[in-house]
């Protein structure tokens, strides 16, 4: 690309590692004047600076686009003392933040999916079964819930002890749970479309009768490419219509960026 011209970048699961972050923006000389960037979910958690990545993000709002992950929510809950912090957990500083408020009222108002031209960004996946104007509905529906007044609710659903399976016959509080699972966990799914949530192991150990959802046959899902995260063990992973960004920059491995423009791939080591 020109030197100068616009660029729109998306970037895998930053988890607070912040400077990573940085060096990555700027060996690409991201500028939030004139380029865009997209932000896969999981901006916070396990990394060591997860408040400078939410003040970032918040501060370069106008520029940026993020989807919600999982440990975006699980943040939320904590905030809302729905859930306590875990041992592993690095988002006490974001907790105890004069400016937590603000940034978490941004945070909790981010969508679960966005599409833009031939492109749709979400966290884990989509349902085989969904169309990607499907599914854009049923986010806003879970977007509309928990920017609402009745978010604690939501969460508290979220976290349900016994989550339930998506149907489209479900009720809210279970249809916000099966939803935000599908958004921010899945991985794999079963023969018959289903999604199964308890693994998280790497492309060659997805076990007997099961399929990542985005090699599942027919997927109707398959018209726009899907830009992803939050499967750590598969790494980078680029396919026919996919692209999955989460290449472990918070175990160690990289952070990347695909620049939306001529489908460009840029990695910057932990």
């Amino acid at each position: 690309m020109a030197t100068g011209a616009m660029a729109t970048y998306a970037i895998g699961d930053i988890q607070g590692c912040f400077a990573t972050f940085e060096r990555l923006l700027q060996r690409v000389e991201f500028d939030p004047g004139r380029d865009r960037l997209w932000l896969v979910g999981d901006l916070v958690n396990r990394g060591p600076q997860s408040l400078e990545v939410l003040r970032w993000a918040h501060r370069h709002r106008d520029a940026v686009e993020a989807v919600l992950g999982n440990h975006d929510l699980h943040l939320l809950a904590c905030a809302a003392g729905l859930r306590k912090p875990r041992p592993k957990d690095t988002v006490a500083d974001v907790l105890a933040a004069p400016d937590r408020d603000e940034l978490l009222d941004w945070l909790r108002r981010r969508p679960f999916f966005f599409t833009q031209g031939p492109y749709v960004m979400v966290h884990a996946g989509l349902l085989p079964a969904w169309s990607v104007h499907e599914a854009e509905q049923l986010a806003r529906e879970l977007e509309a819930a928990l920017g609402g007044p009745d978010s604690d609710r939501v969460l508290a659903a979220i976290y349900s002890e016994s989550p339930p399976e998506w149907s489209d016959s479900l009720e809210p509080p279970q249809r916000w749970c099966a939803l935000a699972n599908v958004f921010t966990r899945l991985r794999i799914c079963t023969l018959d479309g289903r999604p199964r949530l308890d693994f998280s192991g790497s492309l060659e150990q997805v076990p007997q009768k099961h399929l990542p959802w985005f090699d599942f046959p027919g997927r109707r899902s398959a018209s726009h490419t899907i830009v992803c995260g939050h499967w750590a063990a598969l790494g980078f992973y680029r396919a026919h219509g996919l692209y999955a960004l989460d290449s472990g920059c918070v175990w160690g491995g990289a952070l990347t960026a695909l620049r939306l423009d001529d489908e460009e791939v840029i990695q910057q080591p932990c």
